[in-house]
């Protein structure tokens, strides 16, 4: 073993936050099923700006997914033991990461990201290859494909469910000559057809759709050419950075229009915090409507959401939007698949599980109310009430609309 090798293996170890045990259990190199359920959550710590506040957000929820399932007796039996692993948000550094935890002799059983888009890309062949059952929180085009990627599962809808959700809004403010502007990320560009056809289906009339690259510091020329096409309302999809960007570029142009910001958009701490440091309050978001899930939303009622942020709070401060608290869920999914396979060692067993509603509606999940994967989507499939719409505010862990914020 080189020392490159040797390193490595004794981050994971240390690095593992949450070891417990099964009685009688034993946490070698082998695992199986009587030894910990071992997950690898991938984030950008070393990130930078809202990547690294995002990663932090997801890697808090899954700690407190671990905690919560551990509590309730593990998966199928086993006791979790989550490992962090830092990707810095880059793609070839994830696939690095993943190769040499496989290569390691402690093969994961389940693998979380943290996003973006690219890593998700970048990670599922290998996770493929190497039979590891994942949960991805940066949705690409074909990522809920069971047909090319069967042991994964999006956590975030897909780029065509927000699309539908988000056309549906439209019509219902009556909105026309809609247009939509999106990065060049996997997931803007999905994002960008998917909303051409949504639109189309919903009988909304579009204006055009226009990409700008997500390294770009200025996106004045795409947004003047949708102006120049009559754009009534603007769809956005803009992540961290290029959001301030695009939001200074509408400003350049004095343009005001009914902004409606997808889900990268609610995912960026930027408009929750007033200038200087963000654009909350200004001119920039006065029109901005964005796209969300009911637990990024404060109610006071909803218990196991609050159980979730207390755990997650209690474990560091939640920097963004719980938009980013996917990884809260996975355990209580695979914990529902394990209990119905009797087993839980077996990934192809896992994923044909978590196709059964029966076995989804048993599953203890916050982040999400209920999701609705199938043998021929690994999508969460939400309906419209695991949407909402709504303008910017200050945060308070992680939440928008919380009157103590």
């Amino acid at each position: 073993m080189n020392n490159r090798h040797r390193v490595l293996v004794a981050a994971l170890a240390v690095s593992a936050v949450a070891l417990a045990g099964c009685s009688g259990s034993s946490s070698g190199a082998e695992g199986g099923s009587d030894g910990p359920y071992r997950v690898l959550v991938t984030g950008a710590m070393s990130g930078q700006g809202a990547l690294a506040a995002n990663s932090q957000t997801s890697i808090l929820a899954a700690k407190a997914g671990a905690e919560a399932i551990n509590a309730n007796g593990g998966i199928g039996g086993r006791q979790v033991e989550l490992t962090v692993v830092d990707d810095g948000g880059d793609a070839t550094r994830a696939v690095s990461n993943l190769r040499e935890a496989v290569a390691s002799g402690a093969k994961p059983d389940l693998y979380l990201n943290s996003g973006p888009s690219t890593v998700s890309a970048a990670t599922l062949p290998i996770l493929k290859q190497s039979k590891i059952l994942s949960f991805n929180v940066g949705p690409t085009e074909n990522s809920s494909d069971p047909t090319q990627f069967p042991l994964n599962f999006d956590l975030s809808p897909s780029p065509a469910d927000y699309a539908r959700s988000i056309a549906r809004y439209a019509k219902s403010k009556n909105y026309q000559q809609v247009g939509v502007i999106h990065g060049s990320s996997a997931y803007g560009e999905a994002f960008g057809k998917s909303m051409a056809s949504s639109l189309a289906s919903e009988g909304v009339s579009a204006t055009a759709s226009e990409e700008y690259d997500i390294a770009a510091l200025d996106m004045t020329a795409q947004l003047q050419s949708l102006k120049n096409k009559g754009t009534q309302a603007l769809v956005v999809d803009a992540y961290g950075a290029p959001l301030g960007y695009l939001l200074t570029s509408l400003q350049r142009l004095d343009w005001n229009i009914p902004l409606i910001g997808n889900t990268s958009v609610s995912g960026t701490a930027l408009v929750a915090k007033p200038a200087p440091d963000g654009v909350l309050g200004t001119p920039a978001t006065a029109n901005l409507v964005m796209q969300m899930f009911p637990s990024t939303v404060f109610d006071a009622n909803d218990t196991a959401v609050n159980a979730m942020v207390t755990s997650m709070a209690a474990k560091g401060q939640i920097p963004s939007t719980l938009i980013l608290a996917d990884n809260y869920d996975p355990f209580g999914l695979v914990a529902a698949a394990a209990a119905k396979v009797g087993s839980s060692s077996d990934a192809t067993k896992l994923a044909e599980a978590l196709e059964d509603q029966q076995v989804l509606d048993t599953a203890k999940t916050a982040f999400l109310p209920s999701y609705h994967y199938t043998a021929d989507s690994h999508a969460p499939n939400l309906t419209d009430d695991g949407y909402r719409f709504v303008p910017p505010s200050k945060l308070l862990n992680g939440q928008y609309g919380n009157p103590a914020a």
